[in-house]
């Protein structure tokens, strides 16, 4: 049972390639036909699970009250796609995006479920730090508008270089993966060599440090959340 039911939510997941827009299109029907033998499987199994189980039980589990949700969303939306496409109406399946509650709150996926129960109270904890680091990149963007915005300099573009706020924003947090290195201070730096400082500093503070303590306080947390919690590994 747990190999068959971990087959027809790989199935249900893999229809996303096959299904409009697809990688690899397949008639409509087809795709729609094993959605609904899936959803059946599902419902199959859930069944089977409130025949074995106690009835407050069942009905007290939030699992099972998602997956049951994600059932029904996922057939009416199979529905109102297919009434639509009768009258050729474009339209988009927006219960994709309930399809991996199916891996989530199943019974065989105990292990799925510690580790989103470990991500979600992680994140509170380093909410601290991520604001810390969009306040250095706030900071460092207002810096780079005084620094260049009255220089009237250009990109390689000819656009206009930091004197957009937001902009600036955006080209730092991209400068953070250094995705746009050294590119996006060559207008700078072709102006006063002394200009590379500035994001030599950026980058230091930003990428080497403020990413290094994240992922730090990301791994900390986890690793405690997913030891005090029952049947969690100890190292």
């Amino acid at each position: 049972m747990r190999t068959a039911t971990y087959f027809f939510i790989f199935l249900n997941l893999s229809l996303a390639l096959f299904e409009e827009p697809a990688v690899y299109p397949l008639p409509f029907l087809a795709t729609s036909v094993l959605e609904v033998v899936c959803l059946l499987v599902f419902l199959g199994r859930l069944t089977h699970f409130a025949k074995v189980t106690l009835h407050n039980v069942f009905w007290k589990d939030t699992k099972n009250i998602c997956i049951m949700v994600a059932i029904l969303l996922s057939l009416t939306d199979l529905a109102i796609y297919g009434v639509l496409r009768l009258y050729d109406v474009r339209s988009i399946r927006w219960s994709r995006i309930v399809r991996p509650i199916f891996l989530i709150n199943f019974a065989e996926s105990r292990q799925i479920r510690r580790a989103f129960r470990s991500i979600r109270n992680t994140l509170p904890e380093i909410t601290y730090v991520f604001l810390l680091f969009m306040f250095s990149l706030l900071m460092f963007s207002l810096m780079a508008l005084k620094l260049f915005g009255e220089r009237n300099l250009q990109t390689a573009e000819g656009l206009p270089y930091f004197r957009n706020y937001p902009e600036i924003v955006f080209d730092l947090y991209v400068l953070v993966t250094t995705a746009n290195s050294p590119d996006v201070m060559m207008p700078a730096f072709d102006f006063s060599s002394w200009y590379a400082l500035f994001f030599i500093s950026f980058v230091i503070v930003n990428t080497y440090i403020f990413m290094s303590l994240f992922l730090a306080v990301v791994y900390n947390n986890y690793k405690k959340h997913l030891k005090v919690m029952p049947g969690g590994a100890c190292d």
